[in-house]
């Protein structure tokens, strides 16, 4: 049974907000639906990742355009990854990179190539909404789109970006980040460069931030440890884009045979309650999609009961796979549940 897994980027979920710490979650809720789709926030996990046949890996801007019908997703055996650097990475820094794409090719078989260096640096910049919520701009997207053209005129079926993020070792909210109490300050930014990309080229794009080296920190939160392990963030994303599904426009949909996933399939939605009201979400809903509402606590609070929609509410992940599962098994969620009130006449 398709299922979709939704964990917005960048509000400070309890869990899915962190490098990679939605990853078992995943795994759980793969294994009750028997396919998962679902987005590079809850899979990257920096130098950690798991390769799983039944999850798709489908960036988020594609992801919504698959809730809402526009897209098709056709699962595929290996793409060939091309690797975009931003022009404003150092020398040394840059190296290591790309030493960390020769190891997935030489360790993990990973088809990767061509490399493309933009003409002149991307200039990220970030920053916090009032709320909270990270976001980021990216002064030269004309240079992004240039170099991901230059890519996939190549022969690139997918793109993994490398943008020179600016370092703040020293800023409270990377503190508060790495000790398990604040918002990712990246991942805003990050999913302007990936939207953009997928949304121009029409190809499975994800970005991984290029930056210098933290200080030791003895308090680490271990939800964001998966950051420490390396020089770079990229192993994740070349491996999630490895097998990530090609885009398709809906109306391929005679065409693209047996195996290609469309949203009529899907038998669940899964969201963090307090953040149900992202597109694919409300697409799903208005298809009459189920709803579950996963208890994970973040700076937003748009909640069912605002948005006036009917949810199976879930207490944690581990629960939503059980409700997964009895969808799946075509047992009624409300069977579940005591006390199991008598039906009632129409009147």
């Amino acid at each position: 049974m398709p299922t979709l897994l939704v964990i917005p980027t960048g509000i400070g979920c309890v869990v899915g907000g962190f490098a990679g710490d939605a990853l078992p979650a995943a795994r759980l809720l793969a294994a009750a639906s028997g396919c998962l789709i679902t987005h590079p926030n809850v899979m990257n996990g920096a130098a950690l990742y798991w390769s799983d046949p039944r999850i798709h890996y489908v960036e988020g801007w594609s992801l919504d355009r698959f809730a809402a019908g526009e897209l098709l997703l056709q699962p595929v055996r290996q793409q060939r990854v091309g690797l975009l650097l931003d022009a404003g990475i150092e020398p040394e820094l840059r190296q290591r990179h790309l030493q960390v794409a020769d190891g997935c090719r030489a360790t993990l078989g990973l088809n990767i190539g061509p490399v493309v260096t933009t003409d002149v640096p991307l200039e990220v910049s970030l920053s916090l909404g009032a709320s909270g919520v990270s976001w980021g701009q990216l002064r030269r997207p004309d240079v992004l789109l240039r170099a991901g053209e230059q890519l996939k005129a190549a022969g690139a079926t997918a793109i993994a970006v490398v943008a020179r993020f600016p370092d703040d070792p020293e800023s409270e909210a990377l503190a508060a980040y790495r000790q398990g109490s604040g918002v990712d300050a990246l991942a805003g930014a990050e999913a302007v460069i990936s939207h953009l990309l997928s949304r121009e080229l029409g190809l499975p794009c994800a970005h991984a931030p290029a930056l210098s080296l933290l200080p030791l920190d003895p308090e680490l939160d271990p939800r964001a440890a998966g950051e420490e392990l390396g020089f770079t963030f990229l192993p994740c994303v070349l491996v999630g884009l490895s097998r990530a599904p090609s885009l398709l426009p809906a109306t391929a949909s005679s065409a693209a045979g047996a195996s290609v996933l469309e949203i009529d399939a899907v038998g669940a939605v899964i969201a963090p309650a307090a953040a149900l009201g992202g597109s694919a979400v409300l697409a799903c809903a208005e298809r009459g999609i189920p709803v579950i509402a996963v208890d994970n606590p973040c700076l937003l609070n748009v909640t069912a009961e605002a948005l006036g929609l009917e949810v199976l509410p879930a207490a944690s992940y581990s629960e939503a796979a059980g409700l997964v599962l009895a969808l799946r098994e075509g047992i009624a969620p409300v069977a579940l549940q005591r006390p199991l009130l008598p039906l009632s006449a129409l009147r």
